[in-house]
């Protein structure tokens, strides 16, 4: 996973795009990712299906419908009903004029997706309403085949302390007030400097020994390396010495370039390809540490934290909850924000190695290496199982957006936001 982006128009790092394995170890199926798949698209990101295309299997996806993606898409409606989700349409296909959809549109079709869930009575039925309502649009993938690379990620769980000890020496920083991001696609632009001017940011290993970032302290983690995975997914949940629970996400990174510690290591020849793991690199970790801190320096992409309420963790771009096998990670720059997508690939499981995944999913986050019309990553969830998981994550399959069809949008009308009650009256004379 690596950094993610835009939260409030702000590029998120992580949380949530490719996996820790294919970012950290390289992927520990010794398959190499396919010589296109990142490959930026020139040409547009999305064809759309006639009627005489195969359509993807939506009565299976259908089938596997579950609480998440329930509330997955709950979280995208909610998106929808911010106004500042309005800047991002309408969208219009990659390299042309073509509009794929209004923002109008794009809410009404997850609207009437979750109206469709509520109210068909069987998968037949459901795939017949659905088809009928719904244009469907491929992605080009990185081949004729239209094959897209999924992968995967997950929220990590780390011990931490709010203040430094002996053993918690090492901090994840709070946002710097002189870091500068495009204030629409939240790219990091640059350090503003005291006469105004924008400066490139310096490396990872300056950064840290430098002290310039003394007093935005957030939370001390107890090694280089918990603090580099935690920056890498862009989230984590951390447990501190008095059993309180402390959840972080991305608020922000420099400008510096991305290079996956995985990758650095076996170039080195510090582990062969077929050893490649977060649980390897870990190993190694304990007794060379100083081998490994010198690799991790050469990420010069440095991520910024922030403290998120328990109900709001983990975030995605859109700055809403992603929840596991409902949330999907893309290129934000040719795919739309916040939109009903379907997966046909094969996913990762503990005892059965890859098995077939067609699920519907809701378009909520993105990665600094999800950068083409190949590539997508799959949230797999928090927690040590989550991480094996996302580490054998490895497969291509197909990629489908949908939108209603625009006789049917004014049916589905975006609701207005629920309002908070008002707070209790404080008491008099306490």
């Amino acid at each position: 996973m690596q950094d993610r982006s835009i939260f409030r128009g702000a590029l998120r790092a992580a949380a949530i795009a490719t996996t820790v394995l294919m970012t950290l170890a390289g992927c520990r199926t010794q398959q190499e990712v396919p010589t296109d798949a990142n490959n930026p698209t020139d040409g547009p990101a999305l064809i759309r299906l006639g009627p005489n295309d195969p359509v993807p299997d939506v009565s299976t996806a259908y089938e596997r419908r579950d609480f998440y993606l329930d509330r997955s898409v709950t979280e995208s409606i909610g998106w929808f009903q911010k106004p500042s989700s309005r800047q991002w349409f309408p969208f219009k296909n990659q390299g042309t004029a073509e509009q794929i959809s209004t923002h109008e549109q794009a809410a009404a079709s997850v609207i009437a997706f979750q109206d469709l869930l509520a109210t068909s009575k069987s998968s037949d039925e459901f795939r017949s309403r659905f088809l009928e309502m719904f244009d469907v649009w491929q992605s080009v993938g990185y081949n004729q085949d239209r094959d897209v690379l999924f992968t995967g990620y997950y929220s990590p769980t780390f011990k931490a302390s709010r203040s430094p000890d002996d053993r918690f020496r090492h901090a994840l920083y709070m946002r710097p007030a002189d870091l500068v991001s495009d204030p629409t696609t939240g790219q990091p632009l640059g350090r503003r400097m005291a006469d105004g001017s924008l400066a490139k940011w310096p490396g990872r290993a300056e950064i840290e020994s430098s002290g310039m970032l003394k007093g935005t302290e957030l939370v001390y983690l107890e090694s280089p390396l918990d603090v580099y995975i935690v920056q890498v997914n862009g989230s984590a949940k951390l447990e501190m010495p008095d059993s309180s629970v402390m959840y972080v996400g991305y608020a922000g990174k420099t400008d510096g370039q991305y290079v996956g510690l995985g990758k650095s290591m076996m170039e080195e020849g510090l582990l062969k390809k077929s050893e490649l793991s977060l649980a390897a690199i870990r190993r190694y970790y304990k007794t060379n540490p100083s081998a490994v801190d010198a690799l991790i320096n050469r990420n010069n992409s440095y991520v910024f934290f922030k403290e998120y309420p328990r109900e709001a963790w983990p975030a995605g771009s859109l700055g809403t909850r992603v929840n596991e096998n409902a949330s999907i990670a893309t290129d934000k720059t040719i795919f739309p924000r916040g939109g009903l997508v379907m997966v046909d690939t094969r996913a990762n499981t503990f005892t059965r190695g890859l098995i077939e995944y067609k699920n519907f999913m809701l378009d909520q986050d993105t990665g600094g290496a999800i950068r083409a019309a190949g590539r997508a990553d799959l949230y797999m969830g928090a927690g040590a199982a989550a991480e094996l998981l996302a580490g054998g994550q490895y497969a291509t399959g197909k990629m489908y957006y949908f939108f209603l069809k625009p006789e049917h949008v004014s049916k589905y009308p975006l609701p207005e936001p629920m309002k908070k009650a008002p707070a209790a009256p404080k008491p008099i004379g306490r």
